[in-house]
């Protein structure tokens, strides 16, 4: 190869780049090392992302439509009914008294012992919802 040629070449190439009438391509970086997958895994990173956005956005759409119920609403709303149910609870015995006066003490007291008994479960209730979930879970995949 001839030294001035290939300089008289080059300053030419540079030359054009200056003017614009040369289009520099960029050489690519030093692929050494690289994962030579890494094109595919992050499509696939981008195809996983797209996804769950979509899964989310749809779970809101069923929250908003009241077709799906979130758990910790579920917690709520059971603890609350379950607080209702225990104050009604604690006025059985004093209802059963006013209307039976003649009614034996050993009665009441076999009767409040019941409704205590009630009263816990009720209280016990939304705190067992993670356990109850867990079970009807089983119960769909069987």
């Amino acid at each position: 190869m001839d030294v001035d040629a290939c300089r008289s070449a080059y300053i030419a190439y540079l030359r054009g780049v200056g003017s614009g009438q040369v289009k520099v391509e960029p050489t690519p970086p030093n692929i050494e090392g690289l994962d030579p997958l890494l094109e595919y895994k992050l499509m696939e990173e981008r195809r996983g992302l797209t996804a769950a956005q979509r899964i989310a956005q749809e779970k809101k759409n069923q929250v908003a439509d009241k077709t799906l119920v979130p758990v910790e609403f579920s917690t709520f709303a059971l603890a609350k009914v379950s607080a209702q149910i225990g104050s009604v609870l604690d006025t059985v015995a004093l209802k059963v008294k006013r209307k039976h006066p003649d009614i034996d003490v050993r009665h009441v007291e076999a009767l409040q012992r019941e409704v205590a008994l009630a009263r816990n479960i009720a209280a016990e209730l939304g705190d067992q919802l993670p356990e109850i979930l867990d079970e009807y879970l089983a119960s769909l995949d069987e």
